[in-house]
């Protein structure tokens, strides 16, 4: 009882790890030769995926300044790191934190199946979607895997008579399998975020060749200045419309109410009756009222197309997409070094456990 009791003595464990390292020498070519075999491993899988290029883009928008009480709170907030969006008395609904939702969203992604866009140095020239639908490489084991689901997809669309590899009439609300499918790759190669603190936006658009990347980056910054103006000006733009046709009437009917006037002026001339003044004066009076209306309406219509230009945001841009000279992916270093380390660490295990158990269970007589 007390021999089982009897704690592990420093001296035994000593005696443990040398045998495990002296375990793990012995079988250092194994080590070794698995480690040659992750290296081999390593360059096939490096080498077999398609080079990616990032191109970003820095927007710094500019954003309303909200005068209620809740101003002052949102700067103070906004000292603490503490963004309060929405809050800071500002009716615009259409905060920086919002625009990688928007960037995200169906709509704005769907938009961009119809850009032109020019790669390999001009010698490509296709539209997005065709791009992504057709030139989009991928790893080889990937195809490999995707041919037969390919290959029954392509025989039910012939069944079927669809054409899901045409852009053309693009419904949001019914998608195609094809344009699902490029959807969903545009979320993940096109990003953006927002710095909390100085509210500037990053555009990153991730594409296997380099100047269809940084392309994407200008249109996709120009349809997010573009979504966010039409959003702000909306209501301005209906007033002014509203405020135009008031003015065309106003003008019509003060032009109308002169040539009345001066037709019975010119008709009435050297008559000197009563009853041809008294016309005389309301025939001035039509004028005079609606030439103030017009008048007013005029003062209107300015006033309405400063607030269009009032409302409309301008943006800055800090950091102009550019052509990316370097990949940004794959990294051939990082999985060279993950190949190795995860070989190298299964070779150690093997030593030290897996032959032993290996061995016993092959030896093990069977019943």
């Amino acid at each position: 009882m007390d021999n089982e009791m009897r704690p592990v003595q420093p001296g035994e464990e000593e005696i443990d790890l040398t045998e495990l390292a002296r375990k793990v020498w012995a079988g250092r070519r194994t080590v070794l030769r698995w480690c040659g075999y992750a290296v081999v491993f390593a360059l096939v899988v490096g080498f077999s995926i398609p080079k990616e290029y990032t191109s970003v883009a820095t927007l710094a928008p500019e954003t309303s300044d909200g005068k209620s009480a809740l101003s002052g709170l949102g700067a103070l907030a906004g000292l603490a790191g503490i963004n309060m969006g929405g809050l800071n008395g500002s009716s615009d609904a259409v905060y920086p934190d919002l625009y990688p939702d928007i960037v995200a969203s169906l709509p704005f992604l769907t938009e961009l199946f119809d850009v032109r866009v020019v790669g390999d140095k001009g010698a490509m020239q296709t539209t997005l979607f065709d791009y992504m639908h057709d030139e989009i490489r991928m790893p080889w084991w990937r195809g490999l895997f995707r041919l037969p689901f390919r290959a029954i997809g392509w025989i039910g669309s012939l069944a079927r008579g669809d054409e899901d590899g045409e852009s053309q009439g693009v419904d949001p609300f019914r998608l195609t399998k094809e344009q699902e499918r490029v959807v969903r790759a545009l979320e993940r190669r096109i990003g953006a975020t927002v710095d909390k603190k100085t509210s500037l936006i990053a555009l990153s658009v991730t594409m296997q060749d380099p100047e269809i990347a940084a392309m994407l980056t200008d249109t996709v910054m120009y349809n997010l200045q573009k979504y966010v103006t039409e959003y702000r000006t909306n209501k301005a733009r209906h007033d002014l419309k509203f405020t135009q046709q008031l003015f065309d009437e106003a003008q019509q009917n003060y032009y109308a109410a002169q040539q009345r006037y001066a037709r019975y002026m010119d008709a009435n001339q050297n008559i000197v009756l009563r009853s041809v003044r008294t016309e005389q004066e309301r025939l001035q009076n039509e004028t005079d009222l609606a030439y103030n209306l017009y008048n007013q309406m005029a003062q209107q219509l300015q006033l309405a197309r400063a607030k269009v230009q009032e409302s409309t945001p301008v943006y800055v841009v800090v950091q102009p997409s550019t052509v990316p000279l370097r990949a940004s992916a794959p990294s051939k270093i990082l999985i060279l070094i993950g190949c190795v380390f995860l070989a190298g660490a299964a070779a150690v295990v093997w030593i030290l456990f897996g032959r032993d158990f290996y061995l016993k269970f092959k030896n093990t007589p069977e019943n």
